[in-house]
């Protein structure tokens, strides 16, 4: 077992538990009523970004999106098939129905919904201020000083956002996000402004430092829906139903808090209309 793999045990195997990974067969969208008849649910996720979904120590797909995969099958009494998909691949398999709905931080973006349809959303999406605990580094006033350092990874969105928000900062720019955690714990940067709804997850090595993590909704929050087939009325809408009871019932926020090591930085503002 790599050192990889070994970061990324699940607690949420039992939901996980029986999920078959699918080989590519028949490719039609299938309507709620072909759902309930196979008494199977597709569901594809991607184990590369964890903590939504990973491999855990028994090469089981786990985490926040199976589980609540899980507990929207287990609502349409049906047995949750997952298929690991990727960023390239995703948006095709669902468009061609070889799954029935596809997760993996899908952002609601108008460009997608040309060739997908969006169920309503699932989480939020944020961006903030990551830095050691008690240094004041918690507001974008705070970091824009020539003596504060950010440490960001090359050609992610944040970069030019910096560029106009928090002109006065240094940039350090490193190739990847553990380089960038390692830099602010070793003190060769005080802080970062990036996408902030995993790092709790992977700032789990660098415990030798207490760490904050802020949220800043002035950059802009977006939403992550379930992406279904272009027109499958039938299905999107039974899904906007479960995704409302398992929101209500806070089922979606509790396995959020478990595998994201806390709340979402903003709440999905759930309501009966949609």
């Amino acid at each position: 077992m790599t050192d990889r793999r070994k970061l990324f045990v699940g607690g949420a195997a039992a939901a996980a538990a029986g999920a078959a990974l699918l080989t590519p067969n028949q490719a039609s969208a299938r309507p709620l009523e072909d759902v309930l008849r196979a008494g199977e649910l597709r569901v594809g996720v991607n184990p590369t970004l964890p903590p939504r979904a990973l491999f855990n120590d028994r090469n089981v797909i786990d985490g926040f999106e199976p589980e609540v995969a899980a507990a929207i099958a287990a609502k349409l009494g049906v047995r949750l098939a997952l298929q690991a998909v990727g960023s390239p691949d995703r948006i095709p398999m669902v468009a061609s129905g070889r799954i029935d709905f596809v997760m993996g931080a899908m952002s609601r973006t108008s460009e997608r919904a040309k060739v997908i349809d969006y169920t309503v959303p699932v989480h939020s999406e944020n961006y903030g201020i990551v830095a050691i605990a008690g240094r004041g580094h918690t507001t974008l006033e705070a970091l824009n000083k020539p003596d504060v350092t950010l440490a960001q990874v090359r050609g992610t969105t944040a970069i030019p956002y910096i560029a106009r928000a928090i002109p006065n900062a240094q940039v350090l720019l490193l190739d990847n996000y553990p380089d960038r955690n390692r830099a602010i714990a070793q003190g060769r940067a005080q802080a970062s402004f990036d996408g902030v709804d995993s790092v709790r997850f992977a700032l789990r090595p660098f415990r030798q430092v207490e760490w904050e993590v802020t949220g800043v909704p002035s950059f802009g929050v977006t939403y992550s829906g379930l992406g279904v087939a272009k027109n499958n009325h039938s299905l999107r809408n039974w899904l906007n139903i479960a995704l409302y009871e398992l929101h209500v019932d806070g089922t979606i926020e509790r396995a959020w808090e478990k595998w994201f090591d806390g709340p979402m930085f903003t709440k999905v503002p759930h309501s009966p209309f949609f």
